[in-house]
C-alpha cells in the first residue's frame, strides 16, 4: 500500500459495450485500504461498469526500464453512489493531488470540497487479482 500512497495517476481500464477495452486515466483516494476514485455518474467508465463491472486498475511509475515499478489490479467494479464517501474521495484527493494542507484545512474549505462529490458516484474495486513489479530489486540485471 505504501507505494499506492504517492501522488500517481491510475489507468483505470473498463469494457466498453464494443467489447474493446476503455482506458482512462484517473486520479484516486486511498480508503481502508482500496482505491477509490470519484466521477460523474453520466461519464463512459461508469456506464461501461454498470454493463459489466469488470475492470483492472494499473498503477506505475518509472522513466527507465531499470527503475519501473507498479502494480496491475483486476477485480469487479463496485458504484456507489454515496455523497458522504465521495465527499470523502474528494477530500482524500484533495490532499494528494491539489496540495490542500489537512492540518491547516478549515471546515468552511472542506465543506466545499465534500460538496464537490454531490455530483459524483464512487468507483471502487473489489480485488480478484493483484500483480506488481519493482525493476529496482533487480540490481541492474536483467
Amino acid at each position: 500500500m505504501a507505494f499506492l500512497a504517492g501522488p500517481r495517476t491510475a489507468t483505470l481500464t473498463s469494457i466498453g459495450r464494443d467489447g474493446y477495452p476503455h482506458s482512462t486515466a484517473m486520479w484516486y483516494a486511498v480508503l481502508e485500504d482500496r482505491i477509490h476514485f470519484a466521477t460523474y455518474a453520466s461519464s463512459q467508465k461508469v456506464r461501461n461498469l454498470a454493463a459489466n463491472p469488470k475492470m483492472s486498475v494499473l498503477v506505475d511509475d518509472g522513466d527507465r526500464y531499470e527503475n519501473l515499478r507498479g502494480v496491475l489490479i483486476q477485480g469487479d467494479a463496485e458504484l456507489v453512489q454515496d455523497p458522504e464517501l465521495a465527499g470523502d474521495v474528494m477530500v482524500e484527493m484533495s490532499y494528494r493531488y491539489w496540495g490542500l494542507d489537512a492540518g491547516a484545512a478549515t471546515e468552511d474549505t472542506l465543506a466545499v470540497v465534500r460538496a464537490r462529490g454531490a455530483k459524483r458516484v464512487v468507483i471502487r474495486i473489489r480485488p480478484r487479482r493483484i500483480a506488481s513489479w519493482d525493476h529496482t530489486k533487480l540490481g541492474g540485471t536483467y
